[in-house]
């Protein structure tokens, strides 16, 4: 049986779908929900993906549920495999197979338990990361590992390109891995306890920009928040998100407060508190992306300083 949701988890879904020897005989994913500007109800990419693959789908509001559990008890499975379901699963869901449950998790473990793994490791300047697979416990992402494999973080990253590429590397493992578990050619590993980190869950509130940061630290902040939560800076009372962004060869002459904008033939660059990071795209609130150097030339002012303390000119 498998519990998933997001885009991340369809690979693995696949994978194990159309392996020879594994059956998924149902797919338990997260209800339809409203989504995108007109709010329109929206399945989860994960449901698309088992109606496509013919397998039964089950969409609980939530497995605290004694009838949701039942449902699941009643397929009799052999295993739970777990990518990114959106709920904790309690003892009752945990104990209901012969083999317990398993859960693929988007990183080193116990390096980035929680729910932002994938962000955490492109805004601490990873150079590697991976995915681990470990058998599901009660303590968050704390349950013995049974197998992983190392992902090289690339320079030019975002939490949507890694993201893609850990997902795929899930689905490459996951099969024969929980084969040789089942057939118990691999025994669970504890972790150690000694090396944990955790993350939290991003809001929009973590993405905000602080000039008074080194260009090399705000320049990893965009890439980890893009797709979502999506940097962002203020100019007065407007926000301006920042869609990409490198950081520039020359450093600051440091005569300029941290978030004075400097224009120099067509490239926008923002001051930080070590060196200048290039603006590449922006959107401003209630528009469209655009050019950095459109947006500013569209302003009509010679100067300008981002940031929360700040007002135009």
């Amino acid at each position: 049986m498998f519990l998933g949701s997001p885009a991340f988890a369809v690979p693995s879904l696949v994978s194990l779908a159309e392996h020879d020897n594994i059956e998924v005989a149902l797919v338990v994913t997260q209800p339809d929900r409203p989504a995108g500007r007109g709010r329109s109800l929206t399945a989860p990419p994960v449901k698309v993906a088992a109606l496509e693959l013919g397998i039964p789908v089950f969409q609980p509001e939530t497995l605290r549920d004694d009838d949701a559990v039942q449902i699941l008890r009643d397929a009799a499975p052999d295993l739970l495999i777990v990518v990114a379901y959106g709920e904790l699963l309690r003892r009752n869901v945990l104990d209901l197979t012969p083999h317990g449950c398993l859960n693929v998790h988007p990183s080193l473990l116990p390096r980035y338990r929680g729910a932002a793994p994938i962000p955490a490791a492109i805004l601490n300047g990873d150079a590697v990361t991976g995915v681990s697979i470990m058998k599901l416990v009660r303590r968050l992402d704390a349950g013995p590992l049974v197998a992983h494999v190392e992902a090289e973080v690339h320079p030019d990253d975002t939490t949507g390109s890694l993201s893609d590429r850990l997902a795929v590397r899930s689905a490459q493992m996951l099969p024969d891995v929980a084969r040789d578990y089942v057939a118990g050619r691999r025994t669970p590993v504890p972790q150690d306890e000694s090396l944990t980190t955790n993350t939290h869950e991003w809001s929009t509130a973590d993405a905000e920009i602080d000039w008074s940061q080194p260009a090399r630290q705000i320049e990893r902040l965009v890439r980890a928040s893009n797709p979502w939560p999506v940097a962002w800076t203020t100019y007065g009372e407007t926000r301006l998100r920042i869609l990409t962004a490198r950081v520039a060869d020359v450093p600051s002459s440091g005569e300029q407060l941290p978030g004075t904008v400097l224009m120099s033939a067509g490239t926008v660059g923002v001051v930080t508190a070590d060196g200048v990071l290039l603006l590449d795209v922006v959107q401003p609130a209630g528009k469209r992306s655009m050019p950095a150097g459109d947006w500013w030339r569209g302003l009509r002012r010679p100067d300008i300083t981002l940031g929360p303390s700040h007002s135009p000119s």
